[in-house]
């Protein structure tokens, strides 16, 4: 067969059931074999579309995300999309055609040394030099993308190694386990726990990606331990549990309002450094710090761990808390009794522009428990982080890692096909919107039923917060948007635009129950921002 054939047959091997792109000339052989193969090629209208769409698909399912494009500028607009799985632990392999390896080795059209491109923002790139390493190297890709911390890798394919015929097949497919938790940290960590006055468990996405959610609920019911998560695990404890606090890392009061201040061990499961960085919740750097983890903790000055548990999650926290004293239960509640009272503030406010607090109260009410938002990055972003109520882990998703604009249209396409039985929102400013709303057209020829709720602000609404945080004044943020119901029109989408706010809820009711595209231009009042910097203290996330 050909090398292209041999290939697809090794990604049929690894069990993927599509590939987000654009075609390309110099993956032709590529493309043409595709259609002898059971996995389905999604049409993009661009390489960071694919990239994003590829990266919340690995999110959702635990399984690589796959992404192709061509040589040069192709493979250059996968970049974001590929940096942002990589630094939010989604999995994800990407692959680019490239120019004959008779030019690679000199100045020729559109020829880049992709491999050195994509090393920097993977866990693995390289370059197929021969057909026969194919299967090899695709095995590689998938068993590393998969693996603890899960991420991105990249796979560059010239195109007349695609061309030459070989004699191979693909390799048996064996996930690899974390391995079991060492019996000396379990009893450690026990006497550690058993021994503290003020525990706090802080939870990461770690967590989700470990499905250990529900070990994480009974180990902090049975233990009497309050749980914060971080943005990318919201839902990791559901909401309404006894035990916890609520999603930390936007506001510097967070550290004291969650007892992190108070707390004597901080038991860090699941946790990824780069979306809450440990000064902001450590700054004493004085405090016992538990990692509990499938891999060994990072190097950080405000994160000395006295003890990491290395292994399973799930079994980590089942054998700690099987030998650890309960405590009484007594939990810092002042984040989540603020978040519900404000919640619950807001929920008949009817003054318009809509206020964030009740663009969410209205988005939670009209979503079943177990539907799914994307969420894009800006000044909502912060909002939902905080104030969307999650039940379930991979409801909200989030960028915090990367923490790119531009990816809730393309997620919001992906996370439906991985999961069609739920009603998928992707939740953006008009900023990011505007980044990838070419994916609309996708989702339409594709008969994929999304809907799009825009909070217009005509502005970088983040940067103008930050700004009048900081300078009593805005710099270069404004702009103008283009008509955005008739903008969904275009493409054959539904558009509707809120012009007072008592229309919103049956307006995403009505979204949420059409077979189709539908796109909500929202207008929002961000003078809310202030106000809770005002009462909160300084923003502290990045994005």
């Amino acid at each position: 067969m050909k090398a292209s054939e041999l290939f697809v047959r090794s990604l049929e091997n690894e069990g993927v059931e599509y590939i987000f792109g654009i075609p390309g000339e110099e993956n032709l052989d590529v493309m043409d074999a595709l259609l002898e193969s059971k996995i389905q090629f999604i049409t993009t209208r661009h390489e960071q579309g694919a990239a994003f769409m590829a990266d919340v698909y690995g999110r959702l399912t635990g399984r690589a995300g796959v992404c192709l494009a061509t040589l040069g500028p192709g493979a250059t607009n996968l970049i974001t999309g590929v940096a942002d799985a990589n630094m939010d632990h989604a999995p994800l392999v990407a692959i680019a055609g490239q120019a004959s390896t008779n030019r690679l080795h000199k100045e020729s059209h559109q020829v880049l040394d992709l491999e050195a491109m994509f090393l920097p923002i993977t866990k693995y790139a390289t370059r197929i030099v021969g057909p026969e390493v194919i299967p090899e190297i695709v095995r590689k890709a998938f068993k590393v993308a998969q693996t603890e911390k899960t991420g991105a890798c990249f796979i560059e394919f010239p195109e007349n190694i695609a061309e030459m015929e070989i004699d191979e097949s693909p390799l048996r497919v064996k996930h690899a386990r974390p391995p079991e938790p060492a019996a000396e940290q379990i009893e450690l960590a026990a006497e550690l726990i058993s021994n503290a006055k003020n525990p706090i468990i802080l939870a990461g996405n770690g967590v989700v990606r470990a499905k250990a959610s529900q070990a994480l609920a009974d180990f902090s019911l049975q233990l009497g331990i309050p749980v914060a998560n971080t943005f990318m695990a919201k839902g990791v404890i559901p909401f309404r549990h006894p035990m916890a606090l609520g999603s930390v890392g936007l506001q510097s009061n967070d550290y004291a309002n969650c007892g992190f201040a108070n707390a004597d061990v901080i038991i860090c499961i699941g946790y990824d450094m780069v979306e809450y960085h440990p000064y902001l919740w450590h700054p004493s750097r004085d405090r016992t710090i538990i990692h509990i983890d499938t891999t060994h903790a990072e190097v950080d000055a405000y994160y000395s761990v006295v003890l990491g548990v290395i292994g399973n999650i799930n079994h980590s926290l089942n054998r700690i808390a099987a030998l650890s004293t309960a405590h009484q239960g007594k939990t810092m509640r002042t984040l989540r009794d603020s978040l519900i009272k404000e919640m619950n503030q807001h929920r008949e406010d009817v003054e318009f522009p809509v206020k964030p607090q009740k663009i969410i109260w209205d988005l939670r009410t009209a979503m079943e428990l177990e539907d799914i938002v994307i969420c894009d990055v800006g000044a909502h972003k912060m909002w939902m982080s905080r104030m969307f109520r999650c039940e379930y882990p991979n409801t909200c998703i989030i960028s915090n890692g990367f923490a790119s604009m531009g990816i809730a249209v393309p997620g919001a396409i992906a996370a439906k096909l991985a999961h069609p039985e739920r009603k998928v929102v992707a939740v953006t400013g008009d900023a990011g919107f505007m980044m990838n709303s070419q994916e609309i057209e996708t989702a339409m020829r594709l008969n994929i039923a999304i809907v799009i709720l825009v909070w217009n602000d005509e502005s970088y609404g983040l940067i103008e917060w930050k700004q009048q945080n900081q300078f009593g004044r805005t710099s270069n943020v404004k702009f103008t948007n283009p008509d955005f119901v008739q903008y969904a029109q275009s493409f054959g989408a539904k558009g509707i635009r809120i012009e007072k706010t008592e229309q919103l809820m049956p307006a995403l009711r009505n979204a949420l129950a059409t077979d189709t595209v539908t796109l909500i231009d929202c207008p929002v009042d961000y003078r809310e921002n202030l106000k809770l910097t005002e009462t909160l203290g300084q923003l502290t996330s990045p994005n």
